[in-house]
């Protein structure tokens, strides 16, 4: 079987990271793994993943430690993080995405899955970053162009607004935090509140419904 893309376990339990390791393996994915999260820092750098599958409750350096960590090193903004865990309240899966998931699992799970969710999340990793089209239903954002159809009819939309609807459907599902979209949109403008955010996200939502884009309340917002 070819190999398909890298992916990094972060576990504390050994049979947990031989059993996932083993069903990931039989699909082709080269497996890497790590049993606490100073060790999978270290190896997401020697390796560079596509995904890393993160526990939360681990020794030395937790989960949510580690996927903060890892956001703020420049090589892996873009990697899908996507944590596997035990911890299944809202409040644990919120904290998840503050720290920069991209998704959050719970356990059990059972592999086939497990492997279906992973295979999505790589997927729109992989067509967010080769293709210049962004295409929703009945939602199409071309970059190249710096333009955007919606239900056949072309937007006029101010240049943030482009910027900010390309990054949050870039990876539908993720829970981009407030502070993150002011980073990326807004970069250093020093004058810009964090009202901007809601005032663009309310003119978006006046042209493409309130459907696409959910608010996560007292972290930030995601494109469905």
């Amino acid at each position: 079987m070819s190999t398909q893309a890298k992916i990094l376990i972060v576990d504390d339990e050994p049979d947990i990271l031989e059993f996932i390791g083993y069903n990931l393996q039989k699909e082709g994915y080269q497996i890497f793994t790590a049993n606490n999260g100073l060790e999978a820092i270290k190896q997401a750098r020697d390796h560079h993943p596509d995904l890393i599958l993160l526990d939360v409750m681990m020794p030395k350096m937790d989960g949510l430690q580690t996927c903060e960590y890892l956001r703020s090193i420049p090589e892996f903004t873009e990697t899908s993080i996507v944590f596997l865990t035990a911890l299944n309240d809202e409040t644990a899966e919120l904290k998840g995405f503050s720290a920069g998931a991209d998704d959050y699992i719970t356990k059990p799970i059972k592999p086939k899955v497990l492997i279906t969710r992973i295979k999505a999340r790589l997927k729109k990793t992989h067509v967010s970053e080769q293709h210049p089209l962004i295409e929703s239903t009945d939602l199409v954002i071309d970059r190249n162009k710096y333009q955007i159809t919606y239900k056949g009819d072309v937007l006029e939309v101010a240049r943030k607004e482009f910027e900010l609807l390309s990054l949050l459907a870039s990876k539908p599902g993720r829970v981009f935090l407030r502070q993150e979209i002011l980073d990326k949109i807004w970069g250093n403008d020093v004058m810009i509140g964090d009202r901007t955010i809601d005032v663009h996200i309310r003119k978006l939502r006046s042209k493409i419904g309130d459907e696409k884009i959910k608010t996560v309340k007292g972290v930030g917002y995601k494109f469905e």
